[in-house]
């Protein structure tokens, strides 16, 4: 099968997502294809990250439906690497880096829970990648903000996923952690791997992503990244401050 005619690694079709008696996303249409590095952009409470889970397969849909490589959520997982934001890890575990990333190769364990050379050397090249190979057994707790995301990115690429999802990866890590996450993002593109990511930073999605989604509930525009300098889709997305602040 030619590269054109392979399913998209991650494909939204007419989602529709209720929580708690609302609509929090409302006719969401999206691809991510390999090679793409979309990044996904919105005021808060926009559905940034229950559109994430809902990729994931994490909440029900009220409409449409979700593939992954053209398979459901469900019988996907073992094609996506998550990294959920900082503050939903348990970071007062008492478990080192390395223990942290393995826990994301949990499905791969097996009943034993027992790692195999395969999961230690995943977690190995993992560690690599974000440049914590040397403080693999450091306790998490005593982790700086920017090395706890390098952590829950390595965790991510522990399970060698062909998509890998991301809310918010940039929010308090420091400029160099933000720089090598940059390039470590560009770098799994251009291998072929499909990322969505969210997040706020304007700045750092033009010079980064290959795409860009605007969702305000639904995905009201998308293209290359000189959609952020769109004064009248910004406006439709964010509002009038940003809108003015996007176009200075």
């Amino acid at each position: 099968m030619t590269a054109a005619a392979r399913p998209p690694l991650l494909d939204l079709r007419g989602v529709d997502v209720t929580l708690g008696g609302r609509l929090a996303v409302e006719q969401a249409e999206l691809t991510v294809r390999r090679g793409d590095l979309l990044g996904l952009l919105g005021p808060n409470g926009a559905g940034k990250t229950t559109l994430l889970r809902a990729a994931l397969g994490l909440v029900p849909l009220s409409a449409g439906h979700v593939l992954i490589d053209g398979l459901p959520p469900a019988r996907a997982r073992h094609l996506i690497g998550y990294v959920p934001q900082r503050h939903e890890f348990a970071w007062d575990f008492p478990i080192d880096i390395a223990g942290a990333v393995l826990s994301g190769r949990t499905r791969s364990l097996g009943r034993v829970r027992r790692p195999r050379p395969a999961d230690r050397a995943a977690v190995d090249e993992a560690l690599e990648l974000v440049g914590l190979g040397d403080l693999r057994r450091r306790p998490i707790g005593e982790l700086s903000g920017g090395q706890r995301q390098r952590v829950l990115v390595a965790r991510a690429l522990a399970v060698q996923p062909q998509l890998l999802l991301l809310d918010e990866p940039f929010t308090g890590v420091d400029v160099p952690t933000q720089d090598l996450l940059n390039d470590l993002f560009r770098q799994l593109a251009d291998d072929d791997k499909g990322l969505l990511m969210t997040t706020h930073d304007l700045a750092a999605a033009a010079r980064t992503c290959t795409r860009v989604a605007l969702l305000n509930r639904t995905v009201v525009a998308r293209g290359g990244p000189s959609l952020l300098a769109d004064p009248e889709q910004m406006l439709r997305a964010f509002g009038l401050d940003t809108a003015i602040g996007a176009a200075a």
